[in-house]
């Protein structure tokens, strides 16, 4: 065992510090965490301070006070919405006779029960992995402890060198296997781009309603439900937009307020994903009050993981949500923002429409056939740039387009095709 530390049950005390030298993360954000993990939320302590203490992290009152609680809710465990030396966590628990979590660990927690496919549970484990040996230093006295023998370096290599190298080469492995699968991601996307097939990317803050908005638009039934880090697999479908043959909408994972960096790491071979979209659809929770830090919160990550640059569509989810006075006040939302509520149906039409154009995809075009040109009308079928089809009363067929300028211009160059210049779009449905 790396650690003697005291067994950890269901029933939480949380204890949330508001330091006034550092960013703090939010507070009812960290209870849903909580909840999330099927943790019973029996209380939640409060302190200020203006910096950490060095022992405790708050100081000889705060921890008899959080004793008391602990006690009196006949919990077991304390959820702290901050990161803690491991001296600091070895203290605390060693004064509340309790285990003591940390937020990197509880959303660890999380993501290893989430995780479902063999590359979500590795980039899981190696997250483990790195947390587990910055608790290797200066955290369990058991690890002080030296031993030798046969295959031991020397005679009085300590436990806490033993360990140190189990990590090392377990990290080792697991981040081969990893490589191993972001050359293959790699690959995929290598072929998309040599098909000319571009690839979008759902971000956005946890519990946004990105896998719900996935399955509207691709008619999938990947997991989505009401709860923080509802997805963790990276989940890839085809999804229909007039005037582009194919394209590929990728659902990611959630992001949270002051997300570890161990995790930004972990999950590198997912992100990349977001990296090299050609389109990131930013989905954003318009019920939530907290929306405005929500999307800065996302913008960063965006800007830590080298995706900043990638253009996006703001998506405001949860439009269904809203009062008839407030979705009013969201109507002027500019070039780059939609409504839709994924929950529903609406606007998702709307919303493929936009990515069309933002794809390149320019307006509706009627283009005139010989009967006999089959292999011309084939070809544009192929390209999934066939809105409607007719036949004339003279027996040539009338197709009305929307595809992007190239294949517009290419369409031009062909003497038996007659263009009759753009028409009116008809309205895109997706059922909804």
């Amino acid at each position: 065992m790396l650690f003697e530390r005291p067994e950890a049950g269901h029933h939480a005390v949380v204890l949330h510090v508001e330091l006034k030298s550092q960013a703090n993360p939010d507070r009812d954000e960290f209870v849903e965490l909580a909840k999330s993990a099927q943790l019973a939320v029996a209380d939640v302590v409060v302190a200020r301070r203006d910096a950490p203490h060095p022992k405790t992290y708050v100081g000889k009152g705060k921890v008899e006070e959080i004793r008391a609680v602990l006690e009196h809710a006949q919990a077991d465990l304390l959820l702290i919405n901050h990161e803690l030396s491991a001296g600091q966590q070895r203290s605390l628990e060693g004064s509340l006779a309790c285990r003591v979590i940390t937020r990197t660990e509880l959303i660890l927690t999380i993501f290893a029960t989430r995780a479902r496919s063999h590359e979500g549970q590795l980039q899981v484990e190696l997250a483990q992995l790195k947390h587990a040996q910055t608790r290797l230093v200066r955290g369990w006295t058991h690890l002080d402890r030296q031993k030798g023998g046969i295959g031991l370096r020397g005679a009085g290599e300590k436990q806490i060198e033993l360990d140190q190298r189990m990590l090392s080469d377990r990290v080792k492995a697991v981040e081969k296997k990893l490589a191993a699968v972001s050359k293959r991601r790699g690959q995929s996307r290598r072929g998309r781009g040599r098909r000319g097939t571009p690839t979008i990317a759902l971000v956005g803050y946890t519990n946004a309603g990105k896998s719900t908005l996935f399955n509207a638009m691709t008619n999938a039934a990947v997991y989505a439900e009401d709860q923080l880090f509802a997805t963790l697999d990276p989940t890839m479908r085809k999804v229909d937009v007039p005037g582009v043959r194919d394209v590929v909408l990728a659902d990611t994972v959630g992001f949270v307020s002051l997300l570890p960096h161990a995790l930004i790491e972990a999950f590198k071979a997912t992100l990349e994903e977001v990296v090299h979209a050609d389109l990131l659809l930013h989905v954003i929770d318009v019920a939530d009050p907290l929306r405005a830090e929500r999307v800065q919160q996302v913008q960063d990550v965006l800007k830590e993981i080298g995706a900043a640059d990638v253009p996006e569509i703001q998506v405001l989810n949860k439009i269904d949500l809203l009062t008839e006075e407030a979705a009013q006040m969201d109507s002027g939302l500019g070039l780059q923002k939609l409504a839709v509520s994924a929950k529903c149906g609406l606007g998702i039409g709307a919303l493929v429409s936009r990515i069309g154009a933002q794809l390149g995809v320019v307006a509706p075009h009627e283009v005139l056939l010989d009967p006999a040109d089959g292999r011309t009308r084939a070809w544009l079928y192929r390209s999934g740039a066939v809105l409607e089809e007719k036949t004339s009363e003279e027996g040539s067929v009338q197709l009305t387009l929307q595809a992007d300028e190239a294949l517009i211009a290419q369409l031009q160059t062909l003497p038996q095709v007659v263009m009759r210049g753009a028409s009116v779009l008809p309205e895109v449905s997706l059922g909804n």
